[in-house]
């Protein structure tokens, strides 16, 4: 046995993900790996119109932060100051050298035909920009991504997207297929990750959980349920406590760190997949059903595909300023959905450690590099301490820490500026029952937010949900509410919280906010776009909210095409209904989506949201680029059926 994991450990890549380039300015450059071993990294740019810049491995050194997970596990996290401006709008190639070896002894797919080096363009504007979220590796859809590197590939560098956001849900802890949680307890195996003990837990270390007993397809009967005796807290329902975790598929919910670190690196590069057989149609857990061995071949499959497309996703994500938000599903569904949820959740141990493990590997992987300077100094300390001793008492302090952390949030100074908002963490509890909805920022945070719009003439704001969403659904989430069931429907849309709901709007009236709002959103699992006017005397600004989902996911087709037209009917411009929802005093007029069916206004296709923006940051034009490969354009109503 030990011979087996020695062989397994030689296929081991130097580089397992990355780089992936966070937040380049011209000057400052933001970027992160992963690797098996302890590397020393240099770096060269070659600007076409200046002369190169080199950083020595000292150098490089002083600007990274390394932090050890196993023994062949090291995540490096670099944030390097410029020792001069680069120019703008042009190509810059980076030669990254890792031990003294150039990009095709470490990633040789790291490229594209025709370049010697990788390379990124610092755009003086947000001409243009990528969005997207919810990238579910099994789900039967392409890969949005795909799109991208396709983009870049057939684009001019001076013409590339200024940045690809991407807001939300890019790994699902708790909806992973049972073949990905194979892999990713054989790549464990291989990386020599030390041993988590678990906290109040039927199986009590990580070594057993990834090893002996690893649940496939039955987690839920591992996680905590609510406690008994609080009729808010256990929601109960013939005499069953409903369980914390509540995502429908939460079968196989990633539980231990070393497994949510494990997925960040199989959902990003080919590189972990190198020797696993977890996708061998052969290969299936002895102890499944017959009925979990046919979902697991299916799932197989459908992961097949995935992988065969992570060598073009590591390259765009070698190419292009990656920002980062998190949603539910990085974490856990109805993550703090209600104020009861949330006393349920962080009440027990067991459950608090799971959400500080993805919140921990979600700081690792996504939010650092997002806003270096958002996290102090002793905060990177005490989470690399975690990450090498995990389990015990240190570990659960630093998961109550994370999850209070207050500075997720962040803005990039781009022009015009990219705000991105936390959604999750600044909740406005409900103050009529702890079961109904929470706000999705408390007042606060939202005043806050209005002092950062605050003199700008234009804005792109990120928000993981949207803003303005469909109002048909809202009202669907409305009645779970009214009937005590909220987490059943995701009941998490900003009209769902009066107080948050009065506040959003009152934001878009004052006299000092900018004149153009552009509002990115995802989470929905379909795409669509509104054009919105405030009613009154006074011009307001204008607003655009522009909803791109999934990266790799859809909504279930004939129920979208029924709540599409239902919408249409039930809530058509002339509709006394209208009077009945929160944005009665606003005029909201959707894009009809090129192609469509007659009156059709929500696209399912999986893919990624282009949009361009004008001089004055108004969008110029909208595209849904459609994993399948189709481009389909997000028209206004008034204008002709094509921009010229």
């Amino acid at each position: 046995m030990q011979a087996a994991v020695t062989d397994q450990q030689e296929t081991l890549e130097r580089v397992l993900a990355g780089p992936l380039l966070r937040r380049i300015t011209a000057g400052r450059m933001t970027f992160w790996l992963a690797a098996s071993q302890p590397l020393e990294l240099s770096l060269s740019l070659y600007p076409a119109s200046q002369e190169p810049q080199v950083y020595s491995t000292e150098q490089l050194q002083k600007a990274t932060r390394v932090i050890q997970a196993g023994e062949r596990l090291y995540f490096y996290l670099v944030d390097l100051p410029l020792s001069s401006p680069l120019p703008q709008g042009e190509r810059i190639d980076y030669d990254l050298r890792v031990n003294g070896l150039a990009w095709q002894d470490w990633a040789e797919d790291l490229v594209y035909p025709g370049q010697e080096w990788p390379g990124f363009v610092v755009q003086p504007r947000l001409n243009n920009l990528l969005h997207g979220s919810c990238r579910k590796p099994h789900h039967d859809s392409g890969d949005g991504l795909w799109r991208a590197d396709r983009l870049l590939e057939e684009t001019p560098p001076e013409d590339w997207p200024s940045l690809l956001m991407m807001s939300g849900d890019q790994i699902y802890a708790d909806d992973v297929a049972g073949p990905l949680l194979a892999a990713i307890h054989e790549l464990l195996a291989q990386l020599e990750l030390p041993e988590e003990k678990l906290p109040e837990a039927e199986i009590t270390s990580s070594q057993l959980l990834h090893q002996q007993q690893p649940h496939y397809y039955h987690r839920e009967d591992l996680l905590p349920k609510t406690r008994a005796g609080r009729q808010a807290l256990s929601q109960v329902f013939g005499g069953v406590h409903k369980p914390i975790f509540t995502a429908d598929h939460a079968h196989n919910h990633l539980i231990t760190l070393g497994e949510v670190l494990g997925m960040y690196l199989l959902v990003w590069s080919p590189a972990g997949w190198k020797g696993l057989t977890s996708l061998d149609s052969a290969q299936c857990p002895p102890e499944l059903s017959s009925e979990q061995a046919a979902l697991y071949a299916q799932e197989q499959q459908a992961l097949r595909g995935f992988t065969q497309g992570l060598n073009r996703v590591r390259r765009v994500l070698a190419h292009l300023p990656v920002a980062m938000i998190f949603d539910d599903h990085d974490i856990t569904d109805d993550w703090n959905l209600t104020a009861a949820w949330e006393e349920a959740a962080y009440g027990q141990a067991f459950s608090r450690r799971i959400l500080g493990n993805a919140l921990l590997g979600y700081w690792i992987c996504q939010g650092w590099g997002n806003a270096p300077e958002n996290f102090p100094e002793e905060l990177g300390e005490e989470i690399a301490g975690v990450v090498r001793q995990p389990g015990g008492e240190r570990h659960d302090e630093l998961a109550h820490q994370l999850l209070r952390f207050p500075k997720w949030h962040y803005q990039w100074d781009t022009q015009p500026p990219l705000l991105v908002m936390d959604t999750r963490t600044h909740r406005w509890r409900s103050e009529i029952s702890p079961d109904k909805p929470s706000g999705l920022m408390d007042w606060e945070a939202l005043t806050d937010l209005q002092h950062e719009l605050l003199e700008h003439q234009a804005v792109v704001l990120v928000s993981p949900a949207p803003m303005f969403g469909v109002k048909l659904i809202e009202g669907v989430q409305r009645l779970f509410t009214w009937a005590g069931q909220p987490l059943m429907v995701d009941a998490e849309n900003w009209m769902a919280h009066p107080g948050s709901a009065y506040a959003l709007m009152n934001l878009f009236r004052h006299p000092r906010t900018p004149q153009n709002f552009v509002i990115l959103s995802g989470d929905v699992h379909y795409s669509f776009v509104y054009d919105i006017e405030l009613r009154g005397r006074e011009r307001g600004p204008d607003i655009f909210q522009i909803t791109s989902s999934g990266i790799k996911n859809e909504f279930p087709r004939r129920l979208l095409d029924w709540f599409d037209r239902l919408n249409r009917w039930l809530y058509a411009p002339r509709s006394p209904l209208n009077w009945l929802t929160k944005r009665r005093r606003m005029k909201i007029i959707p894009r009809k989506p090129e192609q469509a069916d007659s009156g059709e206004r929500l696209l399912n296709a999986a893919g990624l949201g282009w949009v361009e923006l004008a001089e004055d940051g108004r969008p110029k034009k909208v595209v849904q680029l459609c994993a399948d490969g189709r481009d389909i354009s997000f028209y206004p109503q008034k204008e002709a059926a094509r921009w010229e």
